[in-house]
């Protein structure tokens, strides 16, 4: 099991940039598979990015690409979400999470361990 803290989330104007940080601890992180995902209000949660655990793969969700980058730092243990250009629509709680064995592997279902969630809010 992984536990996960995010952070970095807040109040911006559309156009403005954050960087949110996920912080794990407790299984051998370059072999874990990371993702961002996130909930606005009254919809399903949804996938935003996801990057292997060796740091090589990516994958993102098409309302997001050429916007938002997902990175690693596996000697912190941190996985980031860039966020750049943002809009009134990717106003949501963020969460990322985790899975086992993603060496290889930036999937965007199946993961197993959840943070609790940052909120970001942006204003048009």
């Amino acid at each position: 099991q992984v536990q996960l803290v995010e952070s970095g989330g807040g109040l911006v104007q559309a156009g403005d940039s954050l960087r949110l940080s996920c912080a794990a601890s407790g299984r051998t992180f370059s072999t874990t598979a990371m993702g961002w995902f996130r909930q606005a209000p009254g919809k399903e949660r949804e996938f935003v990015a996801a990057i292997s655990g060796y740091g090589g793969l990516t994958n993102y969700a098409d309302s997001v690409k050429g916007r938002f980058t997902i990175s690693r730092d596996n000697a912190k243990n941190t996985v980031y979400l860039q966020m750049n250009s943002l809009q009134p629509e990717d106003t949501a709680v963020y969460f990322c999470a985790a899975r086992a064995y993603g060496q290889l592997l930036a999937p965007r279902g199946g993961y197993t361990d959840w943070g609790q969630g940052t909120q970001v809010t942006v204003s048009s």
